[in-house]
């Protein structure tokens, strides 16, 4: 499987992004994707994390009320739609794929592929 991120950019307070991460090659019928970022100087962290086969989701309570993931089975691609950004949004934002679901995911270790990172700045 291949990823491919885009859509980062640089925003004002309060304004939003849509960021988006197609998938290629061999995928699975039961599988997620997820979203990370990592600012500079901290860990890689959990943002938002969606099935595939029922659309069930999972987001960082540090980002529930203003981003949503989402997904289109058919071209298999995932997006994360951004609202209410703030400058803590501040990072490099990953997607990552995984066979299956994990209850509970909020690790990188969950996931076994990684797309490129793409910027996404948030300006005071």
């Amino acid at each position: 499987v291949q990823l491919q991120a885009s859509g980062g950019g640089l925003v004002e307070a309060g304004g939003s992004l849509r960021l988006s991460c197609a998938a290629s090659g061999r995928t699975f019928s039961d599988s997620s994707m997820g979203w990370f970022r990592q600012a500079p100087g901290k860990e890689r962290e959990f943002v938002a994390a969606i099935r595939w086969t029922d659309g069930r989701t999972r987001h960082a309570d540090s980002v529930k009320g203003r981003f949503t993931i989402s997904r289109d089975r058919a071209k298999f691609t995932s997006t994360l739609q951004m609202n209410s950004l703030k400058p803590e949004d501040t990072a490099v934002y990953y997607c990552a794929f995984r066979a299956g679901w994990k209850v509970g995911t909020q690790y990188p270790g969950d996931f076994s592929t990684w797309g490129q990172g793409t910027q996404v700045t948030v300006s005071s």
